[in-house]
């Protein structure tokens, strides 16, 4: 199943969600391309849900918050460097 279709209906909020519960991570320093590789694999492993993407969003922000701020605002920043690239 490709999730290119989906992805395209999806804000950037929804996209940050996604690569937030992915295993990328910020000190990786993806390119635009690995972010949309990341997004969509983990859209893939969540069988297509976004809401089980959040319920990992949740989860980690319960048991980190004292990252989640930081980790969510790269989420955002990295996922609207990415998507414009591809624009």
């Amino acid at each position: 199943m490709s999730n290119t279709l989906s992805l395209i209906s999806m804000s950037t909020s929804d996209l940050a969600q996604i690569l937030f519960s992915s295993k990328l991570q910020a000190s990786d320093h993806p390119s635009p391309e690995q972010v949309r590789t990341a997004i969509d694999a983990r859209l893939c492993d969540c069988d297509g849900d976004r809401s089980i993407c959040a319920a990992f969003v949740a989860q980690e922000a319960g048991d980190h918050p004292e990252t989640y701020a930081a980790r969510m605002r790269w989420a955002l920043t990295t996922v609207s460097a990415a998507y414009a690239t591809a624009a």
